[in-house]
């Protein structure tokens, strides 16, 4: 993948991550194809720009969302037109300094370029809790915190 290509990609993750940072559903919502699927930590879909933003925003309004710290690991050409990021992230909760272990996530990303933008397709935000391997959780917490 050439490294202009893997950066766009890079930063269109970036992108949402200060969006949900900054708790701009609509900011959010515009990163998505007009198809585009959201996956939430709780496991509830949104699909197309409207749907997420309306999922999103009474989140953002009502609740105080904890940040996100990540970390990109890896960035995949699927032809050039498509691409898959796959991230790790943790959250600090308000008030607090470190993250918080049970609320680590792996995010996959599926990015298309529409035109001369790349766009999100589908975004999973999956708990990383590793059952019955608390090491694991330890490795990633970890890793996450040197981004602190």
């Amino acid at each position: 993948m050439s490294e202009s290509m893997e950066m766009q990609v890079r930063k269109t993750y970036e992108q949402l991550m200060e969006a949900w940072n900054n708790r701009n559903a609509e900011a959010m919502a515009a990163l998505f194809t007009a198809q585009g699927e959201s996956i939430g930590f709780d496991g509830s879909l949104s699909k197309g720009p409207k749907e997420i933003y309306d999922h999103l925003h009474p989140i953002f309004k009502d609740h105080p969302t904890a940040p996100f710290v990540f970390k990109v690991k890896e960035v995949r050409l699927l032809g050039e037109k498509a691409a898959v990021l796959r991230a790790i992230a943790g959250m600090i909760p308000q008030g607090k300094s470190d993250i918080k272990p049970e609320v680590n996530t792996h995010h996959t990303l599926v990015v298309v370029k529409e035109e001369s933008k790349w766009k999100i397709d589908v975004f999973q935000n999956t708990p990383a809790q590793f059952h019955g391997r608390p090491e694991l959780v330890e490795q990633m917490t970890n890793e996450l915190r040197e981004l602190l």
